[in-house]
């Protein structure tokens, strides 16, 4: 069975994230080498889980909690997906592709830490310019500190949020690694969390937010399998025998220059968590098995790109021009914006670097290093290079 909805888990790093994620689904996402030896998210993790209530006692339980033999007792409410989205200030570019493709949000703040923290306020803003209005605070680590400080941190987050897209978010304070309180934090989310309607009916898309090759080293060659591409579908369904179009497409030199080809890409096979499907929906992440050559997909070399109905899908576009608003927020000095200045453009699941060609009141105009698939009133968030880092500094919209 496949998920209904992607809820995304963000937040300042180290505030639980993973931690989190575990506790809900019994998968620990960190599973990159460099992740396990740093500590800390690099990729997008994802893990699915299903939700039940129990019969008996009321309280909310996920599937791997419900003990043996007691199945009975426990009733479905609903199949959901987890994006656990990096914390790191350096990898902001990572987790505003990942909020692009959620439904809804949880926002870990830890308890033993002044709130807001410096990537709080920043994943708070990605939320708010992408439109997710469903969120639910989770204030982790409270086995940290006492019951005064834990209630003197809820007003700071209640303080945090006045004014913003969380402002009613409810409050669930938990510890993730003793398990303290998840069953509450599940009953929250299955209230406040509603899954979104799908028009099943409009022409598939889908974002790709992992590519990567199946085969073992060595593989002999006849037995090879061809490249899958992970991602959200947006809107309509997804079926096995379905030929797609991938765009940007596949890089090619053209005279020293990166160019992309668009390529109709067969649907082989479909595979979420939970197995096969024969078809697919919005919800959850979905595995699409291609005959792409896997040297193409490998890495995440196609992170970015969409998949979607040919007819359906628009132009691919090495400059674009926005509306933009600059961002404002007490303690970070955002200057105007000015011609020649590079940015970190983020639509969608893709990233691209691009330069200011052109400022009018407004609206700017950025040529792109590398292009993307974008479509008219598509949010964009743009980040500025401030001193050693690149920092969320405006959002706009295509135009």
């Amino acid at each position: 069975m496949q998920a209904e909805i992607n809820i995304g888990l963000v937040g300042h790093v180290d505030h639980g994230k993973t931690s989190l994620t575990k506790a809900l689904t019994g998968k620990w996402t960190d599973t990159h080498s460099e992740e396990l030896k740093r500590g800390i998210t690099i990729r997008v993790g994802y893990a699915d889980t299903a939700f039940y209530k129990n019969t008996l006692s009321g309280k909310y339980f996920s599937r791997h909690q419900i003990p043996k033999g007691e199945e009975e007792h426990y009733k479905l409410t609903r199949e959901v997906s987890f994006l656990d989205a990096p914390g790191h200030e350096t990898l902001m570019a990572t987790m505003i592709s990942a909020a692009s493709i959620v439904d809804a949000a949880l926002l870990i703040i830890a308890a033993n830490e002044p709130c807001p923290q410096a990537q709080t306020t920043e994943h708070l803003m990605v939320l708010d310019i992408l439109g997710i209005k469903n969120i639910v605070i989770v204030q982790n680590k409270i086995d940290l500190v006492s019951e005064e400080e834990a209630l003197a941190h809820y007003e700071q987050i209640k303080k945090f949020t006045k004014g913003t897209v969380a402002q009613n978010a409810p409050v669930i304070p938990i510890s993730a690694n003793y398990h303290t309180n998840i069953d509450t934090l599940i009953e929250a989310i299955e209230e406040s969390l509603p899954t979104p309607k799908r028009d099943l009916k409009a022409p598939a898309k889908m974002y790709i937010a992992r590519s990567f090759d199946i085969n073992r080293p060595g593989q002999e060659i006849p037995k090879l399998s061809g490249g899958v591409l992970g991602g959200s579908i947006i809107c309509g369904q997804v079926k096995v025998g379905d030929t797609l179009s991938l765009r940007p497409g596949l890089l090619k030199k053209v005279k020293d220059k990166d160019s992309f080809v668009p390529v109709d890409v067969g649907v082989l096979s479909l595979n979420c968590e939970n197995g096969k499907l024969e078809s697919a929906h919005p919800g959850g992440l979905i595995g699409v098995g291609t005959k792409l050559d896997p040297a193409v997909v490998k890495g995440d070399l196609l992170v970015g790109q969409i998949l979607g109905h040919k007819d359906a899908l628009g132009e691919v576009l090495d400059s674009l021009e926005l509306e933009y608003l600059l961002i404002k927020r007490e303690g970070f000095e955002n200057p105007l914006l000015r011609a020649g200045e590079p940015l970190v453009v983020s639509i969608g699941t893709a990233t691209s670097i691009g330069t200011i060609t052109k400022l009018k009141g407004k609206t700017l105009s950025i040529k792109l290093k590398r292009a993307v698939y974008a479509e008219k009133g598509a949010k964009v968030a743009l980040s500025r290079r401030m001193g050693q880092r690149w920092r969320l500094s405006c959002f706009g919209t295509v135009k």
